[in-house]
């Protein structure tokens, strides 16, 4: 594909994206921008959902993923299932019995303001990542395929990314976000089964013939059974519950969609199907890898890094229209993680932080804080963004699993604490416990194979912090009661 046909895809996609923009976005306030007026249809969440939970880093990394660790991610994958039914049993009904826009304001009724402060700047500092993580995949292919051929620099390839997040974004938030979701996971789903179609023919086999040559290949191997092993079937099932836990139950983004719903039991529905329609498409995009794997196989080709195998093969080996396909999908992939995240953290630090809705200012004052806050976080991601390419020298979906593992950790220990327990916190100190869980947590990681006799931690690092925080809240208790948990 010829650069200028990338970008004239590119542009066509976001025109489209700024009509629906334009659509729901017209009469839209604060209560929009947070939660949607509380008048989402659960069946559009949910599907929504599909895209924002993927995003760029699963099109990209999941794929070229399966070369090195087959189909064992799908282990990860059925977790996922007993994370949401958690989600959907235990912590939706908290949040909307307590009618909560931000998801934080739980610890600070349970254990105080400082704990209220703590949980919600982890999830700012995680989310910063993570969505800066999944946006550098995105652009990066951007500035290799086009910007590059032109020679522009990274830096303001970036901008002009970062710049039309904010620009349809800035005004309807959540509202536009919930119908912008839906039209990108269906641009991205049809990528996938499409670029699977276009290898199929390329190789002059047919789509039966090429599904069946994978899942006889070592490739659809789901079950590793070696406890040392990092993708030990054990581990991945019980990292992956945890990981939808705190990913998405203790994470305000995504918690942001569903408190969008009219009631907790549109909410549920929503989150019992997509859970159920997520691990179809993820087995999806582990098919999709298989037979990447296949075609390089049978082309004699080779990349330096797994996150290269599908825009490699799409944008340099296949037709025009495949690589316009793939790059739609790509596209699809990348705003759904991209506009939700900045819309979640303007929200959180509005809310959390700032403390708008407590100091009642006026819906003209509110706007002006959230205009604001929102140009402020898109900077600070446009800025990680650049810092991470330097930084790219192993699969993406890898790096951000392994940092969410640090940064929500303390989440889910702040959170179990709070649901599972009576007890009370010295709640000036949790800062501290929640600071120095990762720190342990990390010297534990580094050192596991001689201090456990050669066991290797995967995803499952995540509940290691979260235990660390409970037995560092634990020991913080105070003798004192919370009057108000009775209440919660």
């Amino acid at each position: 594909m010829t650069p200028q046909l990338i970008l004239i895809t590119f542009l066509a996609y976001t025109v489209l994206l700024f009509f629906i923009t334009w659509l729901t976005a017209r009469k839209a306030n604060s209560e929009s921008f947070f939660i949607g007026n509380k008048s989402s249809p659960w069946m559009v969440v949910a599907y929504g959902m599909i895209g924002a939970s993927l995003s760029g880093v699963t099109f990209m990394s999941v794929p070229g993923w399966v070369k090195d660790t087959q189909f064992s991610y799908m282990m990860v994958v059925f977790g996922y299932l007993f994370g949401y039914l958690i989600i959907a049993t235990v912590l939706l009904p908290l949040y909307y019995r307590l009618n909560l826009t931000s998801i934080y304001s739980y610890l600070e009724k349970r254990f105080g303001i400082a704990s209220y402060k703590t949980g919600a700047s982890f999830f700012l500092l995680s989310r910063t990542i993570g969505a800066s993580l999944r946006m550098f995949l995105v652009v990066n292919v951007l500035q290799v395929f086009v910007f590059d051929a032109w020679n522009i620099p990274f830096f303001v390839t970036v901008t002009i990314f970062v710049g039309l997040i904010i620009l349809y974004t800035f005004k309807g938030g959540i509202k536009t976000i919930i119908w912008t979701d839906t039209l990108q996971t269906t641009f991205m789903l049809l990528a996938v089964v499409l670029s699977i179609i276009f290898i199929s023919q390329d190789l002059n086999l047919g789509f039966s013939e090429l599904i069946s040559s994978v899942f006889n290949s070592d490739s659809s191997n789901i079950i590793i059974t070696d406890w040392h092993d990092k993708r030990f079937f054990v581990k991945q099932f019980i990292s992956g519950m945890f990981i939808t836990i705190v990913m998405t139950g203790l994470d305000q983004e995504m918690m942001q969609k569903n408190l969008s719903c009219k009631n907790i039991r549109s909410a549920q529905k929503n989150m019992f199907s997509f859970s159920l329609v997520l691990v179809f498409v993820n087995f999806l995009f582990l098919v999709l890898g298989a037979v990447l794997l296949f075609y390089m196989t049978s082309k004699g080709l080779s990349f330096e890094k797994t996150d290269d195998v599908f825009p490699g093969i799409a944008l340099n080996y296949l037709s025009p229209v495949a690589g316009i396909v793939f790059l739609i999908g790509l596209i699809s992939a990348a705003y759904p993680s991209a506009d939700g995240a900045l819309t979640s953290l303007t929200t959180s630090f509005c809310i959390d932080i700032l403390g708008i809705k407590k100091k009642n200012y006026s819906e003209q004052k509110q706007v002006k804080i959230r205009y604001t806050t929102h140009i402020g976080f898109a900077i600070i991601l446009l800025l990680f963004i650049v810092f991470f390419r330097s930084i790219n020298d192993k699969a993406v979906i890898d790096k951000l699993f392994t940092i969410a593992g640090y940064t929500y950790g303390p989440l889910l220990g702040l959170y179990s604490f709070g649901l599972f327990t009576k007890k009370q916190v010295k709640d000036k100190f949790v800062p501290i416990v929640a600071i120095l869980s990762p720190i342990i947590c990390h010297i534990i990681n580094i050192n596991s194979e001689v201090l456990l006799n050669g066991y290797k931690f995967g995803f499952e690092l995540l509940l290691l912090n979260g235990l660390l925080t409970f037995i560092g809240l634990l020991i913080l208790q105070s003798k004192n009661t919370n009057k108000k948990y009775e209440k919660l």
